[in-house]
């Protein structure tokens, strides 16, 4: 049931945006988006961003609450990152199919069955999940950290089959990959991008690296979603397809009114089918619900948090190059 049910309450004739307004000054409250959200929530949060960069951003506020218009993962590591802070999610039905693929007992079944390799997970996992991983990358940091594993170390890498081939293809790495999938970046149809790319010859394609390599092989640019803005910034041209979950054009629009962007199609040959439903469970009423009851809440036991912040910490650590390949130690007992 939605927060909205829970209530039992009607939001007819509020200003939604004004009283979100005075709950966030009321409740000393952070209000984050991904770019996946819809636009009419990117434009009232206080920052708009890539999930981990949220979190350390919030991180860094004096905020008592932190509303995270995102995913549930993405609320997870806000309050691994910031325990004393209450965490709250719109809707606590907004998953991912990345984190769904990746159930805690069996990654640590897969682990277990395979002692010799450390674990890189991908951010898009559970808490359960990181904790049980040596290591947690990002698509924009995973490279860099790849980078500084020793060439014999076996690596597992999930729970992004299609971020791990990638990888794999870049680096010459051999990784045991678990066969998770974004269904989003999974809805892009080549034969579609194919005959949008003839209708815009000189238009660059940047896509996500969760996409399958059908996609990112046609592509002039790969990275994160703050690194396709970027590319969208500094490209030359003023046409970008883009493959990756359209919402992000809404703030290539707003920073580059001059540019024309077009979401990559789905197999229907339009975008429709590459919205994230769960990213979509978010609305105006939801938050201020949330805002207003500080519920649905993200809980979890201190024990958990600090398995989970170890990974997570580790991560920061080789992003910032302050970790030496002898530092790495052995891997993780699975321990979730």
């Amino acid at each position: 049931m939605t927060a909205l049910g829970k209530t039992g309450g009607s939001l007819a004739g509020l200003d939604l945006r004004a009283e979100i307004d005075r709950l966030r000054k009321d409740r000393n409250a952070v209000i984050l988006a991904h770019y996946y959200q819809k636009a009419e929530i990117q434009d009232l949060a206080d920052f708009v961003g890539d999930s981990l960069d949220l979190s350390r951003k919030a991180q860094a506020t004096d905020a008592d609450v932190i509303a995270f218009c995102g995913v549930r993962f993405m609320a997870e590591t806000a309050k691994i990152l910031s325990p004393e802070k209450i965490v709250v999610l719109p809707d606590m039905d907004a998953g991912c199919s990345l984190e769904d693929s990746c159930p805690p007992d069996k990654f640590k079944a897969f682990r277990e069955a395979h002692p010799d390799h450390i674990a890189l997970s991908y951010i898009n996992c559970s808490a359960e999940v990181k904790a049980l991983s040596d290591i947690i990358v990002t698509s924009s940091s995973a490279e860099k950290i790849l980078s500084q594993i020793p060439k014999d170390q076996k690596i597992i890498f999930g729970p992004d089959k299609h971020l791990g081939g990638y990888l794999a293809r870049k680096t010459g790495r051999d990784m045991l990959l678990w066969p998770g999938v974004c269904i989003v970046h999974e809805a892009f149809s080549e034969t579609e991008l194919l005959k949008l790319k003839a209708q815009h010859p000189e238009a660059p394609v940047a896509a996500h690296p969760e996409c399958p390599a059908h996609i990112v092989d046609h592509a002039d640019y790969v990275g994160s979603t703050s690194g396709i803005l970027d590319f969208a910034n500094t490209m030359p041209g003023d046409t970008l397809i883009v493959a990756t979950e359209p919402h992000i054009i809404h703030q290539m629009e707003k920073a580059m009114p001059h540019k024309t962007f077009i979401g990559a199609p789905g197999a229907d040959g339009n975008c429709n089918c590459n919205i994230c439903p769960y990213m979509a469970l978010n609305t105006m009423e939801k938050l201020y619900v949330a805002l207003r009851d500080l519920q649905p809440r993200i809980e979890m036991s201190e024990d958990l948090r600090l398995a989970a912040k170890k990974s997570l910490d580790r991560m920061l650590e080789m992003a910032a190059g302050t970790v030496g390949q002898g530092d790495l130690g052995k891997p993780v007992v699975a321990r979730a």
